[in-house]
């Protein structure tokens, strides 16, 4: 597998978004500022609650199917590989690893095969026009750590989605969680969210190692990154963490991450969280504390990881 240099742009965008002159520039602008060739792209889905079983995927809070196949042509047209990951959130918040059902069906509440149903359904859709388009990869979903234990349904998942899609599957799956997947073996390509402490890397990738060993499969991190944010270093995943702007946290955590992955020759890139569809200027963009890289240092951090990752 060529080593993937990603970055996941305009995630879970409402209708209309990808339309604009602004998110085109913003692609052409991450291409040219990073040396990124992997886009990844990843339509929101959404539920009402951690356990409801009924997943939306064509109301206005979804990226149409249109303005997303003409977005796809777009980003080919500029030399991007284009992965496909649809992802499903819970309207009332809370994060789709909650998503969950009693495992022995119960008359009158909601069950895993309802669940399951829908979500192929959503999954057969975009995997559809990720066959349609000629997507280089498609990601069946993100950080279900709950639903994971559902190996049957998984197994039968990934298979309705090889029926219409022929090109490499994936699945995304959480961060600590890469080891308790029991089905990769179903999957061509095995890939999980590295949002790992700075100084934690080498821990976390021996213990990963040792399940690409197991299955010998492909591995890349389908999302990986770090707020410039004092304290986000030291917990990365967490969105919610509250704090002065640290813009060479950010940075050190890049280069901390980065080194540790240039090691290990398993593993075979990263998907960056995450780039705007709209970019403001830099001086802006360096008083803002969330993830993206535009206009900080981290930004010539990863070029610099970018352009020497071919291995």
């Amino acid at each position: 597998m060529n080593y993937i240099r990603g970055i996941t742009f305009a995630p879970f965008v409402r209708r209309g978004v990808l339309d604009k002159e602004e998110a085109r520039e913003s692609l052409k602008a991450m291409r040219e500022r990073t040396g990124a060739d992997t886009v990844l792209l990843a339509p929101g889905g959404l539920q009402k609650t951690a356990h409801s079983t009924d997943i939306g995927y064509d109301s206005e809070y979804t990226m149409g199917d249109r303005e997303l196949k003409e977005f796809i042509g777009y980003a080919k047209s500029l030399g991007f590989r284009v992965f496909l990951k649809p992802t499903v959130n819970c309207l009332d918040g809370t994060w789709r690893a909650y998503i969950s059902f009693f495992d022995e069906d119960v008359p009158c509440e909601p069950k895993w095969s309802e669940w399951f149903a829908s979500y192929t359904e959503f999954q057969l859709h975009y995997a559809e026009i990720a066959e349609e388009t000629g997507c280089e990869m498609f990601i069946a979903g993100c950080e279900m750590v709950m639903t994971e234990h559902r190996e049957e349904e998984w197994r039968r998942l990934i298979g309705d989605i090889r029926k219409v899609y022929h090109g490499p599957v994936s699945y995304n799956t959480d961060k600590y969680q890469e080891h308790n997947v029991k089905w990769w073996d179903c999957v061509d390509v095995i890939s999980s969210s590295g949002y790992y402490p700075a100084d934690d890397w080498e821990n976390q990738l021996d213990r990963i190692g040792k399940v690409v060993e197991r299955y010998h499969k492909p591995f890349f991190f389908a999302e990986t990154g770090c707020m410039s944010t004092v304290g986000s270093s030291l917990r990365p995943n967490d969105w919610e963490v509250e704090g002065d702007v640290s813009l060479s946290e950010q940075e050190e955590w890049y280069k901390k991450a980065f080194h540790a992955m240039e090691k290990r020759p398993w593993v075979s890139g990263a998907v960056l969280w995450s780039w705007n569809p709209e970019l403001g200027s830099e001086e802006e963009a360096k008083r803002h504390r969330y993830y993206e890289i535009y206009g900080k240092p981290a930004e010539a951090v990863v070029k610099q990881f970018f352009e020497r990752g071919d291995k």
